[in-house]
């Protein structure tokens, strides 16, 4: 008999990013335990000791920050809600799961991953699935394409980042606003300094400090080989670390929260060039809730993003933003209300497939 036990799971590549969703049943209800499991099954550690193997061998992480990360998904007791998805970043250099921020990438398999496991039931021709992302608590809805009830991975939508093509997932974020700090700029600011930089601190999908690339000695549109430079790395982290305090955050040493981007003039037919940190790699494309923060950045006057963007402030628009292999696509609905502007929802395009289905195997012990 062995010392190891299997858990179901399904092995899936959302948007650009990829990972094992799990159904929350099948794994330890208590959160500590719950961590060792997964830092074993991506293969941080082996679960029963704090040694780290950055390759992720022991497990089915793929070593760099977009593929190691996992989704646990559920039935939600909330009214109207349909799926609860709790997102996990595993680290790669130390036994810690980060619950703190939210995927829009790995959502992009959440409803797939929920018909997949009988969580919710296909309609015909399309199913509309309410999502509540319990790290942040916003809402959104993933609409799939599903005639006569089947779901399907093949289809002709391209997303920049991923081989070939897939059927199209429809993201409509409903609830993008303040998803940390409960408000669009944490310190009242658009634009402040902070080290000797301008920088802007928003919260839209995701906190963020943004920075313009000329500050840092670049042109913008580099790309993540030569952005992954330790020394601008350390200068962005110390400006990140006090953003984090300004933004009532707290402490982000060791933590992925607030992210951070560097916005400059578009070079191509998109509106501003963007490059989003993970945060402490340049991103090898772009976050999806990266690109609904620099999409809503850049709608509002006076900020570090909206400088630099050629998009017109409009109140439905497609913002096109480039990244380092090429563009993604945000569809933005918004009005203007007296304490702001008041966003009705947040659309990006992406893709998912079903890699593998199975058991990923743990240490016994870690589920007694």
């Amino acid at each position: 008999m062995s010392d190891l036990k299997g858990i179901p799971a399904l092995f899936m590549r959302g948007g650009t990013s990829s990972g094992p969703y799990w159904n929350a049943k099948d794994l330890p209800a208590d959160p500590a335990q719950r961590d060792a499991v997964l830092l074993a099954a991506l293969g941080t550690t082996d679960g029963l000791s704090d040694e780290v193997d950055r390759a992720q061998l022991g497990g089915v992480g793929g070593a760099t920050a977009v593929t190691s990360k996992t989704a646990i998904l559920s039935r939600s007791e909330v009214e109207g809600v349909d799926i609860d998805y709790l997102f996990a970043q595993i680290d790669l250099e130390r036994p810690f799961v980060d619950t703190n921020p939210s995927c829009g990438n790995i959502l992009s398999a959440v409803g797939h991953a929920a018909l997949e496991m009988g969580l919710i039931e296909a309609s015909d021709p399309v199913t509309s699935i309410s999502i509540r992302n319990t790290n942040t608590n916003a809402l959104m809805e993933a609409v799939l394409e599903t005639p006569g009830g089947r779901w399907s991975y093949l289809g002709d939508v391209r997303i920049d980042g991923v081989a070939g093509t897939a059927a199209p997932v429809v993201m409509n974020f409903l609830d993008v606003v303040g998803s940390k700090t409960g408000a669009l700029f944490p310190t009242g600011q658009r634009m402040e300094e902070i080290n000797g930089l301008t920088v802007t601190l928003i919260d839209v999908a995701v906190p963020m400090i943004w920075f313009r690339a000329a500050e840092l000695g670049l042109k913008g549109d580099e790309t993540k080989t030569e952005l992954d430079d330790p020394t601008l790395l350390q200068r962005m982290e110390a400006a990140r670390l006090i953003a984090s305090e300004r933004m009532g955050l707290g402490d982000a040493r060791g933590k992925v929260v607030p992210k951070m981007g560097i916005a400059s003039p578009p070079r191509g037919t998109g509106h501003v060039t963007s490059r989003y940190f993970v945060p402490q790699s340049c991103h090898p494309t772009h976050a999806v809730t990266g690109s609904i923060n620099v999409a809503t950045a850049a709608t509002q006057p006076g900020t570090v993003v909206s400088e630099a963007s050629t998009a017109i402030a409009l109140s439905s628009q497609q913002f096109v933003l480039e990244h380092p292999v090429g563009v993604i696509a945000v569809e933005l609905a918004y009005r203007d209300g007296a304490d702001g502007p008041e966003f009705d929802k947040a659309g990006v395009m992406r893709t998912a497939k079903k890699i593998m289905a199975g058991e990923i195997f743990v240490p016994e012990a870690l589920l007694i």
